[in-house]
């Protein structure tokens, strides 16, 4: 957006004003209070008569204080809530959006300002005929703003197939499909190591160089704040793009590991500090997160499988490894002491989750899904071990 230092000032007081509205809510209701209907007639004209907010601002006030108390209830969070003047949210009263002069308009303290977005073309694509009714109005740690806006777009229904591209992740190869493509990680590990090895440095001669040298580093580790992250995000962008749209050309469904907490479970075994690092660097989640929405706006259907014993399993012939004193990992290769297979091992727990999304994806249902309902009335994910059990497909 383009800000002048008036308009700067203005944002300022609107986001301190927000953020102490909040705060008061919060001190001064029950802390167990997460209804917004309740709150509302409890606190909005406390609010008002207090703060120099809008009613439509106030009523968003009370409504981010409902939402962060049940985000803490929710995930169990036991520190104590507080806010900042950060953001400020707004609905279709008070905010609007001019796509033919890229102008949006957006209620302050005192009045309503007219503010012109600086977007690029893609942005802009996006936004061209769109109906936007909510935004947030955001400060940035460089104390810059910028403004989100949303849209609503109706997502198209998911095409039913009977084939699935099974992705596996890891560190080595970023991404392996079941489809033989692969994306090497070996750029983002050096990435990784070399910005470690630059902020170690940097601090090292940031807390015992002179002066102007450790005012010189601290500039230098501003200036590389994010990098790192942000370089993980594009290449993450690059990599669920391709795979979403060759899924949509295809008319195929994508079926990925659900690997929720798996820093909780990796964190308890003895590791290096080096090797502690470069495991906490994983950007699965993110990956998951963007192959989600990409997927929902081109109408693939995403499947989540349980991830036990994919790497393990032969996908010729459903044997699980390992056999005592036989080893089925040649660095890279997997290789089964049962049937004799060998090959690339992200592609064969690629292929083995491709099996696991085809078996929940068939139209109509498929002999191993329903087989499989039988062994347990309690809701299960599917595993390898449901495959070796000895459901047989019956004749036809």
């Amino acid at each position: 957006m383009k800000i002048t230092p008036e308009l700067a000032k203005e944002i300022e007081a609107t986001l301190v004003e927000y953020a102490n509205a909040c705060q008061f809510i919060h001190e001064n209701s029950d802390k167990k209070l997460t209804n917004n209907v309740a709150m509302q007639s409890l606190m909005y004209d406390t609010v008002r008569e207090n703060f120099q907010l809008s009613a439509q601002t106030t009523i968003h006030a009370i409504r981010r204080v409902c939402g962060n108390r049940k985000t803490s209830i929710t995930n169990h969070i036991k520190k104590e809530l507080s806010f900042s003047p950060t953001s400020v949210d707004y609905d279709s009263r008070t905010f609007s959006l001019d796509t033919k002069t890229w102008i949006v308009s957006v209620k302050l303290l005192t009045k309503r300002t007219k503010i012109e977005l600086l977007i690029g073309n893609y942005q802009r694509g996006i936004l061209k005929g769109s109906k936007s009714k909510s935004a947030v109005l955001n400060k940035r740690k460089d104390g810059s703003y910028y403004i989100n806006i949303n849209i609503n777009n109706i997502a198209p229904d998911p095409t039913d197939t009977d084939k699935v591209i099974g992705i596996d992740l890891g560190r080595t190869d970023i991404a392996t499909t079941s489809e033989s493509d692969s994306w090497s990680g070996k750029k983002i590990t050096n990435k990784r190591n070399h910005y470690s090895q630059m902020r170690a440095v940097l601090q090292q001669k940031a807390s015992k160089g002179t002066r102007s040298s450790r005012r010189r580093c601290r500039k230098l580790q501003q200036r590389l704040s994010g990098k790192e992250r942000r370089f993980q995000k594009h290449i993450n962008h690059e990599i669920t793009t391709y795979l979403v749209k060759k899924a949509a050309t295809n008319k195929t469904s994508i079926a990925i590991e659900d690997l929720t907490n798996i820093r909780t479970r990796t964190n308890q075994q003895r590791r290096t500090k080096k090797e502690r690092r470069l495991s906490n660097n994983w950007a699965f989640y993110q990956f998951r997160m963007f192959l989600t929405y990409k997927c929902l706006l081109n109408g693939v259907r995403l499947i989540l499988v349980n991830p036990a014993y994919t790497s393990q399993t032969c996908h010729k012939c459903l044997h699980i490894h390992p056999t005592k004193g036989k080893s089925y990992r040649n660095g890279k290769n997997y290789h089964c002491n049962h049937c004799g297979w060998e090959g690339d091992a992200d592609y064969n727990g690629a292929k083995n989750i491709a099996a696991l999304g085809l078996s929940v994806n068939q139209p109509g249902g498929s002999w191993l899904f329903c087989q499989v309902s039988n062994l347990d009335f309690r809701p299960r994910q599917l595993t390898i071990w449901d495959i070796l059990e000895g459901y047989k497909k019956p004749a036809s």
